[in-house]
């Protein structure tokens, strides 16, 4: 069976005018569009991390952090919004850690009662350099880890998207 010319015209038009399109909205679309899209998964509340540095033995300083560090997560709770905070001391900071001069140290008791979401770090070159130049090991209160560097671990934080507030 032959197709005169006039056939082969009009199949091949039809071809161009229904099917080429559909073809091309089918490539740009993608195949995922024929299938159902999944349901929106419900948003988790962010999670806040700040991260509040100290480097002065200060007790005025000292009890601005501890301010912020009891305020602000009550302001989230109300939102409903999960919230930690990690206080990193380095240089005279380590002061306010230390179990022997710490000028805040029953208010950092009642700061931990009140909020578990917080976590104290010591600069270890820090407290390496204090008993050296103290000639005996200095203790810390409680509860509080030592990171090598101080200024190198708020760094690490803010690179990990973590906020950074200056007391």
């Amino acid at each position: 069976m032959r197709f005169s010319r006039r056939e082969l015209t009009i199949t091949v038009g039809l071809i161009l005018a229904f099917v080429l399109p559909l073809t091309v909205t089918l490539l740009l679309t993608g195949s995922g569009a024929a299938t159902s899209k999944p349901q929106a998964k419900p948003a988790l509340p962010p999670m806040h991390r700040l991260v509040l540095p100290i480097n002065t033995d200060d007790p005025t300083t000292m009890r601005a952090l501890i301010s912020t560090s009891l305020n602000l997560p009550k302001y989230y709770q109300e939102r409903n919004e999960a919230f930690t905070i990690e206080v990193v001391a380095y240089n005279a900071g380590v002061h306010m850690l230390r179990a022997d001069t710490s000028p805040v140290k029953d208010m950092l008791r009642v700061l931990r009662a009140v909020n578990s979401n917080i976590r104290f770090v010591v600069c270890e070159a820090t407290k390496l350099g204090m008993e050296r130049q103290e000639g005996r090991p200095i203790t810390l209160i409680d509860n509080v880890d030592l990171v090598p560097s101080g200024p190198g671990r708020i760094i690490e934080l803010q690179e990990a998207g973590w906020s950074y507030i200056r007391s």
